[in-house]
C-alpha cells in the first residue's frame, strides 16, 4: 500500500510541477541552464560518477536547478558526498529522484494454480546538487564562460546529425518529418536566426524520425493533426530535442510554433498523470537510438 501511495504521489507531484510551469507559458525542459560547466557545457543532470540521468528525472532535476539557481550538473546522495570526504551544507534541502523497481506478488492463474509475478513500482530517493555540497573535488563545480554565438555551423552537432544516416533535405519555409517518404525537411540554414536554432530544430525532427516502423515504431494513436496522439508525439519530440541538445552542448531558443502546443500538452498531462513519465521514457529511448547510430571514432 505504501509503495502504491508513493508511486501515485510521485506521478502527481512531478506532473503538477510541469503543469504549473506550462500554465505560466514556461516549458521546464527548455533553457534550464544558468552557465556553462566544465563537465561539458550544457548537459543533462549527471550522477556522481558522470552517468547521465534518464527519463523524467532529467525534467525533475532541471526544474530544481532552475528554481534554485544551481549551476553544476552533478547530483549526489548524502552518502556519496561523505564518501568523497565532502558534506551537504547545513539547511540544504535535497531534490527527489525516482527509479523503477519490482516486487514479487503471489496470486493464481486462470487454472487456479499459484503463480508469482513481478509488479513494477517507483522508488524515490533524495539527491543534492554539487552547489549544495562543500569539499567536493573541483570538477564538480568548475565553470567556463559562455562562448559568443555565431552563425557558423556547429560542427560536432552537424557530425552527429550526419551520423544518423537520416535523409535530410533543405528548402521551403517550414520544418517537418514526412513519415511516408521517410525524410526530414528543413528551411535553408541561412534562414535560421542562429546555428543553435538550426541544430535544435533538426534535433526535434530527428526525434520524430525515430518513430518510423523501421526504427522504434512509435505509435501514440495519432490520427490527425491536433488530436491527442499528435500532441503526445510532439511532447516526445520536445523532450527528446531538449535531451539531445543537452548532450550536444546546445542552448536552443524556444521555437515560436511550439506556443500553440501548450494547450494540447496541458490537456494531455491533466488527463493522465503518467503521460509525462511515458513521454520522457520514449524521448530517452529516441535519443539513445540516435546515439547508437554513431560510428565509434577511428584510431
Amino acid at each position: 500500500m505504501k509503495a502504491t501511495t508513493l508511486r501515485e504521489d510521485v506521478y502527481t507531484r512531478i506532473t503538477n510541477q510541469i503543469v504549473e510551469q506550462l500554465q505560466q507559458g514556461v516549458r521546464p525542459w527548455f533553457q534550464p541552464w544558468q552557465v556553462k560547466h566544465a563537465a561539458g557545457s550544457v548537459t543533462r543532470p549527471l550522477r556522481h560518477n558522470g552517468e547521465r540521468y534518464q527519463g523524467v528525472n532529467v525534467l525533475s532535476l532541471w526544474m530544481s536547478s532552475e528554481l534554485n539557481g544551481y549551476t553544476s550538473p552533478f547530483w549526489l546522495t548524502f552518502q556519496q558526498a561523505r564518501e568523497l570526504k565532502a558534506h551537504v551544507k547545513k539547511g540544504e534541502r535535497g531534490s527527489p529522484v525516482v527509479y523503477a523497481s519490482t516486487f514479487k506478488k503471489k496470486g493464481t492463474d486462470e487454472a487456479g494454480d499459484e503463480v508469482e509475478t513481478d509488479q513494477p513500482f517507483l522508488k524515490q530517493y533524495t539527491v543534492f546538487n554539487a552547489d549544495q555540497i562543500e569539499g567536493l573535488p573541483v570538477h564538480f563545480t568548475a565553470t567556463v564562460p559562455f562562448a559568443t554565438r555565431t552563425h557558423e555551423r556547429i560542427e560536432h552537432a552537424e557530425s552527429f546529425f550526419r551520423g544518423t544516416g537520416a535523409d535530410i533535405r533543405h528548402g521551403g519555409n517550414r520544418a517537418f518529418y514526412a513519415i511516408e517518404e521517410d525524410y526530414i525537411r528543413l528551411p535553408h540554414f541561412a534562414t535560421f536566426r542562429d546555428a543553435e536554432s538550426h541544430a535544435a530544430t533538426l534535433a526535434h525532427e530527428l526525434i520524430h524520425w525515430t518513430r518510423h516502423p523501421s526504427r522504434l515504431d512509435r505509435n501514440l494513436g495519432r490520427k490527425r493533426w491536433g488530436d491527442a496522439g499528435y500532441a503526445a508525439e510532439e511532447l516526445v519530440a520536445e523532450l527528446g530535442s531538449a535531451f539531445l541538445c543537452a548532450d550536444l552542448g546546445i542552448t536552443p531558443e524556444v521555437r515560436d510554433d511550439h506556443a500553440s502546443y501548450l494547450e494540447c500538452w496541458l490537456k494531455v498531462l491533466k488527463d493522465d498523470k503518467r503521460a509525462i513519465f511515458t513521454a520522457a521514457s520514449l524521448a530517452t529511448k529516441a535519443v539513445e537510438f540516435l546515439h547508437g547510430l554513431q560510428q565509434p571514432p577511428t584510431l
